[in-house]
């Protein structure tokens, strides 16, 4: 029954075609484009924190606000695509970052360039270009789910990359308010033509047989209830990205603090982001061999040891190889909770699955790019702040390990 409800939907659907494939692509540049929300307001961080005369802690509210919304986001743009289908989502999320970033080059207070971050550009914005992306891209693969998935998830790193260069760029030359009206106009003027390349219903398998089959050695659900199981997944999450969120969030102004300038850090960022996205693709292949849970725990092992290499090296030379580190290291570790969640729950529930588990990773983003704001200011540098991540990592780590030795339940359908 299971394989022929598999060719069925291959046959009607396009699983595992080549339509498959241009869909994974075009959410690919979607991602790219539309999770710019993420980045734009580290780049701002030190002339938003000077134009508006705050410390560092408030001046990293903005990020946390956006990473709130775009948690909370996740969650409802996820249950809005399992139900409606992805493109309504792609379009309201265009047309939100353009709102968004319009009315943030306005803004006269810290409170108002938050708000605007946390509830457009993060919320109903970039949310829309995360989660709901890789639960609907998931459908489309069985064989290869797990570098299809990657490939979509790149797209968060891609922007990363390519965009904190440009944004400083235009920053340093025309201000960041006239940057950020470029940026809602380039939003709506891309986002909304690609949507429509995602027009095609997600076919995904519903009713008694989502339930059928077993479990391939060594995967599968644990014995844990499916209610355990999200919140261990989610704490996972939390911990890993806290963690994560150091470097990612802050190393702009560190490279700043140094000395170094901040065009420096932001080439950083875009080194490091780079090489997340080799990590992404390679975690992706090597999801489709171990599985999740593996997936994950290698990618937690490397990034907690590249945190450590952030301590004692942190001259120009040394900050940029462990930057590129860091990003091999990491650049897996959100995207295989997306294969976990489809590897130990119905696919009906994917959307809202995967955008609860990726709230949780971005509250952890929020909550770290915070604290270590908050920890530099109580001891005048990052040191504590790296060693509050490695903590956190610790705890990741020993989720992923617990979760390994779990012995082996019923799988749902794939």
């Amino acid at each position: 029954m299971v394989s022929e409800v598999r060719a069925t939907a291959a046959a009607a659907g396009g699983v595992e075609s080549a339509y498959a494939w241009r869909r994974a692509f075009i959410s690919l540049l979607i991602g790219t484009i539309g999770t710019i929300g993420l980045w734009s307001s580290v780049v701002v961080l030190p002339a938003v924190q000077a134009e508006f005369a705050v410390a560092r802690g408030s001046a990293s509210i903005p990020y946390t606000a956006t990473m709130i919304g775009f948690a909370l986001g996740g969650i409802v743009m996820g249950r809005i695509a399992d139900r409606f289908g992805i493109i309504f989502v792609i379009i309201g999320g265009a047309l939100a970052l353009g709102a968004g970033y319009m009315a943030a080059a306005f803004t006269t207070s810290l409170w108002q360039f938050a708000l605007v971050q946390g509830l457009l550009i993060g919320m109903l914005g970039s949310s829309a270009t995360f989660g709901p992306l890789l639960a609907d891209v998931s459908h489309w693969f069985t064989r290869n789910r797990g570098i299809a998935v990657a490939i979509c998830a790149s797209g968060n790193y891609l922007s990363g990359t390519i965009w904190p260069p440009v944004l400083q760029h235009f920053v340093d030359t025309v201000g960041w308010r006239t940057t950020h009206i470029g940026v809602g106009i380039f939003c709506v003027a891309t986002m909304v033509p690609l949507s429509l390349g995602l027009a095609r219903r997600t076919p995904v398998a519903r009713g008694p047989v989502a339930t059928a089959a077993k479990p391939a050695p060594g995967h599968g659900a644990t014995a844990i209830s499916p209610g355990a199981l999200q919140v261990l997944l989610c704490l996972a999450g939390l911990s890993c990205c806290i963690a994560m969120a150091m470097p990612q969030v802050h190393i702009v102004a560190y490279c700043g603090d140094l000395g170094y300038g901040v065009a420096r850090g932001a080439e950083m960022l875009s080194v490091m982001l780079g090489f997340g996205v080799i990590s992404r693709l390679a975690s992706g292949w090597i999801c489709d061999r171990i599985g999740g849970v593996r997936t994950l725990l290698l990618g937690s092992a490397g990034q907690m040891l590249t945190l450590v290499f952030y301590i004692p090296f942190n001259g120009l030379t040394s900050l940029y190889i462990v930057s590129a580190l860091f990003g091999l290291s990491q650049g897996g570790i959100v995207p295989s909770y997306a294969i976990i969640v489809r590897e130990y729950f119905p696919p009906a529930e994917a959307g809202t699955r995967v955008g609860i588990t990726v709230m949780a990773t971005i509250v952890g983003m929020a909550l770290g790019g915070w604290m270590s704001g908050e920890i530099f200011d109580l001891t005048g540098s990052y040191r504590a702040a790296f060693i509050n991540g490695i903590l956190w990592n610790v705890l990741n780590l020993s989720i992923a390990l617990w979760l390994l030795r779990q012995p082996p339940a019923r799988r749902v359908h794939v």
